[in-house]
């Protein structure tokens, strides 16, 4: 028996959801097809979103896919590279952001409501709690968002995407208010939720070789 869980030769296997669940297979194809598509954003600006949302979900296949697909969507590596970061950024953003509710949580806060707006303005408190480590990473969030390679409004859409992925609200907040601030417009805004959509998706779907994998052993 294989020790191996991942194989770039396992992905070979997904073509087999198209007889064991036809047409649920086709209506996701067309679909995941039609995100990368129609729209007005550029293909390459949605690969690099992808790209970023697939190291948030950590599926290789996708990762390996999309990568592929940036390349020939005239991404460079550096372009890559900042759209991982911004992916990286935003992952870790998440978990501090949801830190105001452990906060809340260890205080003993009586409000019946988990998520509000207001909860944000505790984030400062770990400035004081940990201020090394929270400046540290303000200064590597700050940096992520502030791109080289591609202008802040894209920086800022992928950033969207990402949150859409940890299902931070207080990210989705932030970064669509940011990305509006760039410039960005609704349907610009809906269009880089669904390549969010597709990844996150795709991640399952694709995992689903290694689901054959195991059902076969």
């Amino acid at each position: 028996m294989a020790e191996s869980l991942f194989e770039r030769s396992y992905f070979s296997r997904l073509s087999e959801f198209s007889d064991l669940a036809p047409e649920m297979f086709k209506e996701f194809m067309t679909f995941n097809e039609g995100v990368m598509q129609h729209g007005s954003l550029s293909l390459k600006l949605k690969e690099l979103a992808a790209v970023a949302v697939a190291h948030v979900t950590g599926c290789p296949y996708c990762i390996e896919l999309h990568v592929g697909q940036l390349k020939d969507a005239g991404g460079n590596k550096e372009e890559m590279s900042e759209a991982i970061l911004i992916g990286t950024a935003l992952k870790a953003g998440s978990s501090i952001a949801h830190g105001v509710n452990a906060l809340n949580a260890y205080d003993g806060a009586e409000d019946g409501t988990l998520f509000k707006r207001s909860y944000f303005e505790r984030l400062s408190e770990f400035s004081k709690l940990q201020p090394e480590m929270f400046k540290s990473f303000v200064n590597f969030d700050q940096q992520a968002l502030e791109p080289s390679t591609m202008s802040k409004k894209e920086g800022e859409l992928i950033a969207v995407a990402v949150a859409h992925t940890t299902g931070c609200p207080y990210c989705i907040d932030l970064h669509t208010k940011n990305a509006k601030k760039e410039g960005a417009s609704k349907e610009e805004i809906a269009e880089i939720i669904f390549v969010a959509t597709a990844l996150k998706a795709g991640s399952a779907l694709a995992h689903g070789v290694n689901g054959l994998n195991a059902y076969d052993r």
